[in-house]
């Protein structure tokens, strides 16, 4: 008999905002979705197939997958055999400082990864590394933030931006603000009308504009953005159903649907694993 899919979360007891996913899958596939974190994972096993970038990707064991911020992906086993993999989730305000240090100065930039997959092995062991100080809750707060350090490090030699910051498109200025307007009213009913008035575009305008540009639709992005403050919400020890009431879902069990989509567990199961 097929195991079932399975998934473990384990917060850092040093480093804020670093978490470890360890997942196992056979019988399931993320929907498309962003993080507000970066993303830095090691395929262990199997195949890990997905898109991201406009693109199509397959991870062989072995290989290195970052994700910038706010980068729409999904994900799904490639092949027969189970698909292993590792990934270190970190906000921007941890990375920041890392960036800088890197760099030997500040950098409006910020840090963003041209590479989606990597093939080094230096990289690779710097994150199963860290991964293992955190699941292991080994080594003290210098050790992880040094681990953390390294994979930064390591990355910017792999490709990281440069100090220059490109002038942004005027769609991905007007883009940027329905998104600004989303994130400031997520614990409230918004319409299609609303956030395209907030981009300064007509309805289908902005409607097509937003999904060639991003790859999901307006709705898929307020759900995920929802979906990503509900999991913050859930970290400082908010109940299931208040969360699910705040952010504007119909019930738990609507909640509970929408949160394994994107992160492979039940908001009750994801509370249990951080509060280990």
């Amino acid at each position: 008999m097929r195991n079932a899919s399975r998934f473990e979360f384990i917060k850092s007891q040093h480093v804020p905002s670093l978490t470890v996913l360890h997942a196992a899958m056979e019988d399931f596939s993320y929907d498309r979705h962003a993080h507000e974190e970066y993303a830095f994972g090691v395929t262990l096993a199997g195949r890990q197939d997905f898109f991201s970038g406009g693109q199509f990707h397959q991870s062989p064991p072995g290989n290195v997958i970052v994700f910038n911020p706010e980068e729409v992906h999904d994900g799904q086993p490639g092949g027969k055999d189970t698909l292993d993999y590792l990934m270190l989730y970190v906000h921007p305000e941890q990375v920041a400082p890392l960036y800088a240090e890197v760099l030997g100065h500040e950098s409006k930039a910020g840090f963003r990864s041209p590479n989606t997959l990597i093939q080094d092995a230096r990289l690779k062991g710097d994150i199963l590394e860290l991964a293992r100080l955190v699941t292991q809750g080994a080594g003290s707060c210098i050790d992880q933030e040094s681990a953390l350090y390294r994979v930064v490090e390591r990355t910017v030699q792999l490709g990281g931006t440069s100090n220059t910051v490109p002038r942004p498109t005027r769609p991905e200025t007007l883009l940027h603000r329905a998104k600004a307007y989303i994130h400031a009213h997520l614990e409230r009913d918004m319409s299609l009308d609303e956030i395209s008035q907030a981009a300064h575009l007509s309805k289908y305008h902005f409607l097509r504009l937003f999904r060639q540009h991003y790859g999901i639709t307006p709705h898929q992005y307020v759900i995920n953005c929802r979906i990503n403050a509900a999991r913050t919400a859930l970290d400082t020890g908010a109940a299931t159903n208040e969360v699910a009431q705040r952010f504007g879902f119909a019930d738990t069990s609507h909640f509970n649907r929408r949160f394994k989509r994107i992160y492979g567990m039940t908001p009750s199961q994801y509370r249990r694993d951080i509060s280990r």
